[in-house]
């Protein structure tokens, strides 16, 4: 790929990802699931592991800003792992994968939000925390099977970013 069509994709999906984390999909009262991170899935797998470093940084921006301010580097971290295993495994795995690799970052930084400066008592940060990895776990897989198909999608039609 050129490194003007990696710039323009990586921009694109670092769009798409702050869009979709507009849209949430109600699961319980009180609590959405959100899929911005197809998006950043897409990016890393088809344009590497820098592009879904920058695309997952950009692309969780506004996530950041509603939510928690740490989750900027667990994104990017998501975007460069996918990138990195895309090389190895076929996307969904890749996505799956990459999802473990940030999970460690959303513990700690989660524990630090919740019990240091929300000052939550442990066993509430705990089960926020616990919350939140079920969820994210269930975003995680839903996106990096959707991540697959758009792939796998874009190939049969024949669209190449290189």
């Amino acid at each position: 790929m050129s490194k003007t069509k990696a710039l323009a994709f990586t921009t694109l999906m670092a769009g798409l990802a702050n869009v979709l984390s507009l849209l949430t999909v109600p699961v319980a009262p009180g609590v959405n699931v959100h899929f911005f991170q197809v998006a950043i899935f897409l990016c890393g797998i088809l344009a590497g592991p820098w592009a879904g470093l920058i695309a997952g940084a950009i692309g969780s921006l506004y996530m950041s800003w509603t939510t928690i301010p740490f989750i900027v580097g667990g994104i990017a971290i998501l975007g460069a792992a996918s990138g990195l295993l895309a090389r190895r495994f076929r996307p969904f795995i890749a996505g799956v994968l990459a999802w473990l690799v940030q999970a460690p970052y959303v513990v700690v930084t989660d524990y630090l939000w919740f019990a240091g400066l929300k000052f939550l008592p442990s066993g509430a940060a705990w089960a926020r925390i616990i919350t939140i990895l079920a969820l994210l776990t269930i975003e995680a897989i839903i996106s990096a099977a959707l991540a697959e198909a758009i792939i796998y999608y874009l190939k049969r039609a024949g669209v190449s970013l290189k």
